[in-house]
């Protein structure tokens, strides 16, 4: 009856850790860019109850072996990286990647983090940076005199100055970088990513090029949560803790009677 706890014991493990993630992803279905996480889950070790090969009887076939499971552990999350719904929001330092693209931003302690998050503003100092106040990368510096910021979906940014629409003048480009592996990305915070070795280096493009995706000026792209299938998700693990709560009940229940034999 141990082993039965145990195996169960895993099984609701397993299930509250699906619950964390599925909570999660639901708490996130406003966050700009948001990408929703998977968990994957695998069985353990089996115990070799009877090897295969073993013979019942002369002249009959040998017979499959018997093994029985250890139960289940949730070995990874993975991040899904399909593109979100691009809303309107008509500022014009919202930024929306229709592509597979990140913008690149320099942290405080001086590394590059990787973000789809759009929502830019300007500082004290005229430079873009995101909602955290982190600098976009490459740096853009707004002249004080600017009253319109254009952006080509080629990533090239232009100032109208002091009204005068004669006036446009470039003041930067912004640059995307891609992953061969994005699922491969840690997530720190803040919409923020970092590479790794299983993400692979950034490699640096011009928006537009090798699937790195277009600018789109003035919308956002929103989280890629489906409600609907989160709410699905919550009923099955809802059901499968259930399912293993019984079995703990059940080896209980059985341990409880054999106990009550040896009386």
């Amino acid at each position: 009856m141990d082993k039965t706890l145990t195996t169960a014991a895993t099984g609701l493990s397993a299930q509250q850790r699906f619950v964390e993630v599925i909570a999660n992803n639901l708490a996130n279905v406003n966050t700009t860019a948001y990408k929703k996480v998977r968990p994957e889950f695998q069985d353990l070790l089996y115990e070799t109850v009877r090897p295969m090969g073993v013979t019942a009887a002369s002249g009959v076939e040998p017979l499959p072996d018997v093994q029985i499971g250890s139960g289940t552990e949730l070995v990874a999350t993975t991040r899904q990286f399909a593109q979100g719904t691009i809303t309107e929001t008509g500022n014009m330092l919202d930024l929306a990647i229709n592509g597979e693209g990140f913008f690149q931003v320099l942290r405080p302690d001086n590394t590059i983090a990787y973000t789809r998050d759009g929502s830019f503003t300007v500082n004290r100092n005229g430079e873009i940076v995101t909602s955290q106040g982190y600098f976009l990368e490459p740096r853009i510096t707004v002249p004080d005199n600017a009253t319109e910021i254009r952006i080509s979906r080629d990533g090239i940014v232009t100032a109208i100055l002091d009204g005068n629409q004669a006036d446009e003048r470039e003041i930067g480009r912004i640059t995307l970088v891609r992953f061969v592996n994005p699922a491969g990305l840690r997530s720190v915070g803040d919409n923020l990513f970092l590479a790794t070795n299983a993400s692979g280096p950034p490699i640096e493009e011009q928006p537009g090029t090798n699937n790195t995706g277009e600018l789109i000026q003035g919308h956002l792209e929103s989280s890629n949560v489906d409600l609907v299938q989160e709410m699905v998700n919550m009923i099955i693990a809802q059901r499968a803790y259930e399912i293993n709560s019984k079995s703990v009940q059940t080896a209980d229940t059985i341990l409880g009677t054999a106990v009550n034999l040896k009386r």
